[in-house]
């Protein structure tokens, strides 16, 4: 037969992709150790392309691994979880040709709009050597071409750490989304792309899914016409709903005077709740103890800790004579640690660098707990019940909240014992001094 039917040609054509999906490293010659090195670009960065219709293609100097996962769109598949196009937020075209890597919109090129194609890093050869670099188009359809460049760096604000591979999103006046991705130390780079005001979003991208879900920590700087330094963007979880007790055991006794509720999300750091905010009643009688303050941990802390060294001072025994002459002695005081930088944050065995690498702009301690501070104190075996108006969470949504306390029990003196303090009544035998000999006295 001279002719197949479009059946058999689909099986035919099936099986040669099948055959043909993985790639082995050729056998024999000396070990390849090397990552993949770009050749080429097509078409090369900078430039204005009217009316263009074609793949861009990133040229390599060896075969890339395709990945074990299909790239078919909807993306899952490993080339596709490497490449950021923008300002498409679609999932976009990726055709893999041996040596080179061809990327278009699934719906096409827009006219007249700047676009950015990023390949990030993470791209293997056949032997799993892996690039380790980012890789970059950038070309407009259409209008002059982009000079922007945005730079900044991406901070967890509860961890007080940079934030490797952070998701970073330039969005323009009219919703348009260009993305890039941090590097291992929190920086970014996005450009070049066109003037004007952009407002940054940096997200911790924790299953690296390349999208913003509903529990990554996140938050935005607007950035103005003619400035291209974001500066440090803080990311921290946030909810629409206002902030509540996680738990019913979310209040627990500090101390004698301090109550400290968990929240279900961190709290404003300039929060500062006053008395009238504020009830702390034992129960089953609703008889006030009388509430000071509620305030985020870090600062309760700061505010009150001269008032709570004062206290457990006066409460310590005193010293005796031996040990109040070695009291007076001066202790060595060991030199201040430099700050944690970069070093401190990376794997363990990683190069050093300069510790002097700290944000610049430090903030505020963020917490999801505050620490309520009551003038009367707290007894033990007594529930308590704690009533707080006006909770802000550090996102901006305000709640009350409403928990109750059970402090335990305290702990009842062991018995003494008994046994010991018996006493024989047969006195203790005596030495006789004529002969050397214990006995009883001789009457």
């Amino acid at each position: 037969m001279h002719h197949l039917t479009w059946r058999a040609r689909g099986a035919a054509v099936a099986l040669l992709l099948t055959g043909c999906a993985r790639m082995a490293p050729p056998p024999g010659g000396p070990p390849d150790r090397l990552a993949p090195v770009l050749l080429a670009t097509f078409p090369e960065s900078v430039a204005v392309l009217e009316g263009f219709d074609d793949w861009v293609v990133f040229t390599f100097n060896e075969v890339i691994d395709e990945g074990s996962q299909p790239n078919f769109g909807a993306g899952t598949g490993e080339l596709e979880r490497l490449v950021l196009l923008s300002p498409d937020t679609l999932v976009p075209r990726i055709s893999w040709r041996r040596d080179k890597i061809a990327i278009r919109p699934r719906n096409g090129w827009e006219p007249t709009t700047t676009y950015r194609i990023e390949l990030a890093p993470g791209l293997r050869d056949l032997r799993g050597n892996t690039l380790r670099e980012g890789q970059v188009i950038t070309f407009t359809t259409g209008g002059p071409l982009p000079t922007t460049v945005l730079t900044g760096r991406a901070i967890d604000w509860a961890g007080r750490r940079f934030v490797p591979a952070a998701l970073v999103e330039a969005i323009t006046p009219d919703s348009q989304v260009y993305r890039t991705l941090a590097d291992s130390a929190g920086r970014f780079t996005l450009g070049p792309l066109p003037a004007g005001e952009w407002l940054v979003r940096v997200t911790m991208d924790e299953n690296r899914n390349r999208r913003r879900d509903g529990r990554d920590p996140w938050d935005t700087v607007r950035v103005a016409a003619g400035r291209e330094s974001v500066g440090e963007v803080w990311a921290f979880l946030r909810d629409t709903l206002p902030p509540r007790p996680n738990g019913a055991t979310a209040a627990t006794r500090v101390d004698s005077f301090s109550i400290a509720i968990t929240l279900t999300q961190p709290v404003d750091p300039s929060l500062e709740l006053g008395e009238s905010a504020v009830r702390v009643l034992a129960l089953p009688d609703s008889i006030s103890i009388g509430a000071i303050t509620a305030l985020p941990s870090a600062r309760h802390d700061s505010t009150y800790r001269a008032i709570d060294e004062a206290r457990r001072a006066a409460a310590a025994p005193p010293l005796d004579s031996a040990a109040a002459d070695t009291a007076g002695a001066a202790r060595p005081v060991p030199p201040p640690r430099a700050p944690a930088g970069r070093a401190a944050l990376g794997r363990a065995g990683a190069t050093p660098v300069d510790t002097t690498d700290v944000p610049r702009d430090p903030r505020p301690p963020l917490s999801n707990r505050i620490v309520v501070r009551t003038t009367g104190p707290l007894r033990s075996g007594t529930r308590y019940r704690i009533e707080i108006e006006g909770v802000r969470a550090a996102g901006g949504a305000v709640g009350d909240i409403l928990v109750v306390l059970q402090v335990p029990e305290a702990p009842k003196p062991a018995p003494a014992d008994t046994t010991a303090a018996a006493t024989d009544s047969v006195p203790p035998p005596t030495t006789r001094p004529d002969t050397g000999t214990t006995g009883q006295p001789r009457r």
